[in-house]
């Protein structure tokens, strides 16, 4: 399996993986300049030469797949019989230098209705590398022709025609899924709700509406849902930053997104 097609496979499996490139090569060694390795958690594929090289590089990859905080950094390596390796003698005479770069799980983010605020959303959401999921009803939402403004997108998105329960996609997303309930339709609304709270994989949840609408579903969600105080406060709502006013859908699809990227940088994946 070719390094390109190995980065894939770990990104579509939602696993951590380490880039590994021979950056520099000055004198004689067992790979070219841009040779890569791509090392998992259970596996590696492509090489930077084998030997002493990519033995310590591997071991120091699996070592950053461990750590919570794992940043890009070089190895140097001098290739002569003077060294002390730990994985044998490597003696071509030259030296290498080595770059792992962490490829971390990306984010993925769940909008449920793209009426005008969802797609306005979704045009902004697309520019981040995330994996981007949009869910909705009515398939009239859901055309390439109105989905062609994404074309351009550096996210992944996943789109879901669901005519009778959206709710149902809730199980299907990626763990820690970031929800934004966004629907035409308050019935529907509410259902999501209920149902991700009872989705325990999920990230944070998100519910666009008024105060008046919230009181209505936070009464539902414990008298007839049964959830407590504890689990309805999952969902945060309203969504969007509380300085941002307007009621255009362009306005609104930035508050939220700003709100949502912020929350990224507080940590909650």
């Amino acid at each position: 399996m070719s390094w390109v097609a190995a980065v894939a496979r770990l990104r579509a499996r939602r696993e951590p993986g380490v880039l590994v490139t021979v950056a520099t090569v000055r004198g004689h060694a067992p790979r070219e300049a841009g040779a890569k390795l791509v090392v998992g958690r259970t596996g590696a594929w492509g090489s930077i030469g084998g030997g002493n090289v990519e033995a310590v590089a591997t071991d120091r990859a699996r070592e950053l797949l461990a750590a919570s905080d794992a940043q890009p950094e070089l190895i140097d390596f001098a290739l002569n019989d003077k060294v002390t390796n730990q994985h044998g003698v490597q003696c071509c005479g030259g030296t290498v230098q080595v770059l792992l770069e962490p490829l971390h799980v990306v984010r993925a983010v769940a909008v449920f209705g793209v009426g005008h605020v969802g797609l306005e959303l979704a045009r902004i959401l697309v520019r981040q590398d995330l994996d981007l999921h949009l869910i909705d009803s009515r398939s009239a939402m859901l055309t390439d022709q109105r989905l062609g403004v994404l074309a351009d997108a550096v996210a992944q998105v996943h789109v879901h025609h669901t005519p009778l329960l959206p709710e149902e996609v809730l199980e299907q997303l990626p763990r820690g899924t970031h929800v934004l309930i966004m629907t035409h339709d308050h019935a529907e609304d509410a259902a999501l709700c209920d149902a991700a709270l009872r989705t325990p994989h999920l990230g944070s949840v998100g519910l666009i509406g008024s105060a008046a609408k919230w009181a209505r579903f936070r009464k539902r969600l414990a008298t007839e849902g049964g959830h407590d105080d504890a689990a309805i406060d999952r969902i945060k709502t309203p969504i969007g930053l509380p300085d941002i006013g307007g009621k255009d859908p362009a306005t609104i699809a930035v508050s939220v997104a700003a709100d949502l990227l912020r929350t990224f940088e507080a940590g909650a994946d």
